[in-house]
């Protein structure tokens, strides 16, 4: 069987070759995609999770002044709104924390009550001083917290799943231990004012901001660094976006799920250090519905539900989106009930961008 043997190039055919290729001057092929404004805002937004909330709260900031007029933008109302976003604003930390391993925490709140009748048990009927029943409330909000993730860890639970259990336990052991009481401001002020303290506040051109407000965005600074300049933070990241490969790069996944579950247990500690100081007092009662709202914060704040991706501050803006829209709807005269309904589309609308966002772009 014979071969086609293949003509040799001449050495004009070469340089011709070569003439053709100096002229080419390097350049290559290009192929531009025309993307539709739809698909330009999509990728943006991809790139940007957190520019959704920021429009919204920008938007929603515009929309009240207008109708409400100047008193909304008075620096007394704007450190108000801080104030009452406090609390979900601290809660929201952990659960953010949570969620960008793709778990969900509804035992935050129950956390926080819990904890907060810990302290005021310890300080005002067992005489304890007031650092050491705040810390052994910061100790039962790490133990809650270690609970959860060894559920999850070890026994390889659904985090909806073990929260919601947890959920239910925490808030039965809450009203035994209170024995449904009540401990009033008059009682912790003349024995533990310090568990009052996140209470207090100073004046600011014009505005009064209390410690607890300031204490929440020093802890978004704290958590913001911690989750983008350490290799823990990294980690967190990772093991969210996909376990399996986390896992095959050197990550203990289940080490890196049981921390961030202590953290965020002492972090509702921390919240409920800023209840007392909110309200006054210790009520067994209160925050029964703080798991949903830092939940709502987290999730208007552009921070997926699926793991993986969304940022601290996007939480805070989510939290003051929802307090913006209350404050500004409550000026506006508008039912407490129609307050809860518009907080409900924003959840439902912000799941609904996330969905979107979460799309490969045509």
């Amino acid at each position: 069987m014979s071969e086609t043997l293949k003509p040799t190039p001449t050495g004009h055919q070469i340089l011709d070759h070569e003439r053709v290729a100096d002229q080419a001057q390097g350049n290559v092929a290009r192929f531009e995609q025309h993307l539709t404004p739809g698909q330009r805002i999509h990728r943006f937004l991809h790139s940007n999770p957190t520019a959704a909330p920021v429009m919204v709260l920008l938007l929603a900031i515009a929309t009240f002044t207008l109708i409400v007029g100047e008193r909304f933008l008075h620096p007394f109302n704007l450190s108000l709104v801080l104030q009452q976003v406090t609390i979900i604003g601290i809660l929201g930390v952990a659960q953010t924390l949570i969620i960008l391993t793709a778990g969900i925490d509804l035992s935050v709140g129950a956390i926080m009550v819990l904890s907060t009748v810990v302290m005021g048990r310890f300080a005002v009927e067992f005489g304890m001083p007031p650092m050491f029943a705040l810390l052994a409330g910061f100790a039962v909000g790490a133990l809650a917290g270690a609970i959860n993730g060894a559920l999850v860890t070890r026994l390889k639970l659904p985090p909806f799943i073990v929260t919601l259990g947890t959920w239910n336990i925490f808030f039965a052991l809450n009203l035994w231990y209170s024995k449904s009481e009540t401990i009033r401001s008059q009682e912790i002020e003349a024995v533990a004012p310090l568990l009052q303290w996140a209470g207090q506040t100073i004046e600011l051109f014009g505005a009064r901001l209390s410690y607890g407000s300031l204490m929440m965005i020093g802890l978004f600074i704290l958590i913001w660094y911690a989750l983008n300049w350490t290799s823990w933070g990294r980690h967190v990241y990772a093991t969210g976006d996909d376990p399996d490969a986390a896992r095959l790069a050197g990550i203990r996944t289940d080490r890196i799920l049981l921390s961030v579950y202590i953290v965020a247990g002492v972090i509702c500690a921390l919240a409920a250090w800023a209840l007392i100081g909110r309200i006054g007092s210790v009520s067994p009662q209160a925050g029964y519905t703080a798991n949903l709202d830092s939940i709502t914060a987290v999730v208007i704040g552009g921070t997926s539900l699926f793991g993986g991706r969304g940022s601290i501050y996007g939480t805070l803006i989510g939290a003051l989106v929802v307090g913006i829209f209350r404050n500004g709807l409550a000026l506006s005269g508008v039912d407490v009930l129609w307050q809860e309904f518009t907080v409900g589309m924003l959840i439902i609308v912000a799941v609904g961008i996330d969905q979107w966002i979460r799309k490969v772009s045509s």
